[in-house]
């Protein structure tokens, strides 16, 4: 197949070529290229498929119906790749469960997992633990090896299990996906520490955890020289540390969800629980800052956090809910009306941060529209507009600029619905 009359825009910047496509990859960029099956994209953008490295299934629970549901959300806004955040019922963490995962085939996007590395119980005897402790570290390397793309790790676990998994990462030479919270600070908090909670009267969570959080896991790449990517940041002060870190030559990256650049906690106002997530928004303040660190490129990639829930965990008692928000099937013109329409990003510099740069995080050839990647692309029209029609969205209703026309993954056009 040969898409014509194209713009493409990747990490590269944009150009006006055309693409051949043969087995599921690129295999010819030139002008005027003739012959097979002809795509018209009319003018429209052609972009990397987003590669989202932060969602999770339906209500948490792991079952063909939830992943294809997942596969055929995602791919109605632009992504091509998610990975799945373990933490599921039953949780992503031994062979049965990654090849139940990994061996389907849906009618979408296409699905990878992290894998869970747990925390041990405290009241084993210490032979048990430390055979616990070797048993998860066994399981890691083996479900590496059987295409988990890495291992998920809250930095609350044991001290020991976390130094077992960098020193195995070391051999490997992978990454660690990382979310930086500190339970025992934060306590009962359901939303950000702020004025807003407290006019509420909802108990808050503290910027420090993840402060302390992240400043206690550069210091363990640094010394293991193993690349961490934190995962979901809503603290300033933290994108801060990450980026000092990554001068002193240490291997950290961090994501930002979309959410935490458009919202505030006042989105919280009225106890709206579809406005209840993790990490919690921050104030106009912390949103800002935010924003400001993105426009200064020290935001390596972004994310969805698609975690959506149904009606019976969400429309209760605010402290009772669900943590998680639906984003994914409007995620790319989310990202194009907020972020490149107002100018705080390039097209080019959100396909980086969306598809490059995740690519690389899961060692995939993929995220760059170059001659022997991955023919996963998304048509994007920036000329027309579509509005967000679930209710359960934090953008019901909200017109955003850009439509998607097609996905293609590995070449082969792929229905939105």
């Amino acid at each position: 197949m040969i898409i014509k009359n194209a713009i493409l825009c990747d990490a590269n910047g944009e150009r006006q070529k055309d693409v051949e496509i043969k087995n599921g990859l690129i295999v010819n960029i030139a002008d005027n290229l003739e012959g097979g099956e002809i795509f018209d994209a009319k003018g429209a953008y052609l972009l990397p498929g987003l590669i989202d490295l932060n969602v999770c299934l339906p209500d948490g629970q792991l079952n063909a119906a939830k992943l294809q549901k997942l596969s055929s959300s995602a791919v109605k806004g632009g992504v091509s790749t998610l990975v799945l955040n373990p933490h599921s019922e039953p949780a992503i963490n031994n062979e049965i469960v990654l090849e139940f995962v990994l061996d389907r085939k849906f009618k979408g996007s296409k699905i990878e997992s992290c894998i869970c590395a747990t925390k041990q119980e405290e009241s084993l005897p210490s032979n048990q633990a430390a055979l616990q402790e070797d048993t998860a570290l066994s399981n890691i390397a083996i479900l590496l090896k059987q295409g988990a793309v890495a291992p998920f790790l809250d930095s609350s676990v044991d001290s020991n299990l976390i130094r077992r998994i960098f020193e195995y990462m070391k051999m490997y030479e992978g990454v660690v996906f990382c979310s930086p919270k500190d339970k025992e600070l934060n306590g009962n908090g359901v939303m950000f520490e702020g004025k807003v909670s407290a006019s509420l009267g909802l108990p808050g969570i503290s910027v420090l955890g993840e402060i302390i959080h992240v400043s206690k896991m550069i210091e363990t790449a640094r010394y293991f020289d193993v690349a961490v990517l934190f995962k979901g940041i809503f603290a300033s002060r933290s994108l801060e540390m990450i980026r000092q870190a990554k001068e002193e030559g240490v291997k950290v990256f961090c994501e930002i969800s979309i959410h935490h650049l458009i919202l505030d906690d006042t989105a919280c106002d009225g106890f709206n629980t579809y406005a209840k997530i993790f990490p919690p928004l921050a104030d106009d303040k912390g949103k800002e800052a935010l924003k400001e660190s993105l426009k200064n490129g020290d935001i390596d990639i972004l994310t969805s956090l698609h975690s959506p829930h149904s009606k019976v965990n969400k429309e209760v008692a605010f402290y009772d809910a669900t943590y998680g928000t639906e984003a994914i099937e409007e995620i790319l013109p989310l990202y194009y009306t907020h972020l490149v329409a107002k100018g705080l990003i390039s097209l080019s510099e959100l396909s980086k941060m969306v598809s490059l740069l995740p690519s690389q995080m899961i060692q995939k050839n993929a995220g760059l529209i170059e001659e022997g990647y991955l023919a996963d692309f998304v048509i994007f029209d920036t000329l027309q507009s579509s509005e967000v029609n679930n209710p359960q969205s934090l953008y019901y209703k909200q017109s955003l600029q850009g439509k998607i026309v097609c996905m293609f993954i590995e070449g082969v056009e792929t229905s939105l619905y």
